[in-house]
């Protein structure tokens, strides 16, 4: 089933030199940007992550130190970038948990802007684990009939990706070809962030989903303990997480402003 789009949906994949969003960084980038009407354009590339890529990383993805050291650096690629992604609703694979926290980071650390406000996320691994709780490999093979040659190289796990948001559609009736819904079924729903920290309990009012403030209202522990939002801006959560403790940091203290 071919997707139903109003604007380009772009489907894209990172190789990194590790798992951490805050500290590791892009090393190869691949995507496929569909626009309405099924036109795809596709692009993969390399990156120097001015880091050593651990051995670890190296074993997974198979690409090291001397692959990119004369490839450019994100700074040299973001703008550019971020005009690929501009106007376009995002897809991947686990991509709403890492990819576009990690993606985030990079144009954070290098001042380009990257607007969130507006975009749809869908996270086709999510669709994958609410329907048959299974792996990419597993899920290219159970919906497409195909195996995942070069696995865990960007390109072919994205096209993979698409491939298989697309067979989800064929297969499920109940799954709505339309970017809003594959949006709201493959988020996480109660979620604030794209890491899960703030969550919406069954009140719908904000809270922790972690630590020793787990369950607990955000803005009822930052009226009482305002050092806990400002160990979070200075710890390792992803800037997306950062800027929702921010918003309803900025409650907390309006609401302590209106008791005065």
């Amino acid at each position: 089933m071919e997707l139903n789009l109003e604007r380009p949906l772009i489907f894209f994949d990172l190789e990194t030199t590790g798992t951490n969003i805050t500290r590791d960084r892009i090393v190869e980038l691949s995507y496929i940007k569909v626009y309405p009407g099924g036109e795809e354009e596709s692009k993969s590339r390399r990156v120097n992550p001015e880091m050593h890529i651990p051995e670890a990383s190296t074993a997974i993805h198979h690409i090291t130190d001397e692959d990119v050291k004369d490839e450019p650096t994100f700074r040299q690629i973001a703008k550019s970038l971020a005009k690929i992604f501009e106007g376009c609703d995002i897809a991947g694979f686990n991509s709403n948990k890492f990819d576009v926290p990690l993606l985030i980071e990079e144009f954070n650390r290098v001042g380009v802007p990257f607007e969130m406000e507006g975009r749809r996320f869908i996270d086709v691994q999510n669709i994958f684990h609410k329907m048959e709780q299974r792996t990419l490999v597993a899920a290219y093979k159970f919906y497409c009939g195909k195996n995942l040659e070069d696995a865990h190289t960007a390109h072919a796990d994205t096209l993979a990706t698409y491939e298989v948001l697309k067979s989800q559609l064929d297969r499920y009736d109940t799954l709505k070809n339309d970017v809003q819904a594959l949006a709201d079924f493959s988020g996480s729903g109660r979620s604030l962030d794209l890491a899960s920290r703030i969550v919406l309990n069954d009140k719908d009012v904000p809270v922790f989903n972690f630590g020793k403030h787990k369950g607990r209202s955000v803005v009822d522990v930052f009226l009482k303990e305002p050092s806990f939002y400002a160990w979070m801006l200075q710890g390792d959560f992803p800037k997306n997480t950062k800027d929702v403790a921010t918003r309803l940091y900025a409650e907390a203290r309006k609401k302590l402003a209106d008791k005065k």
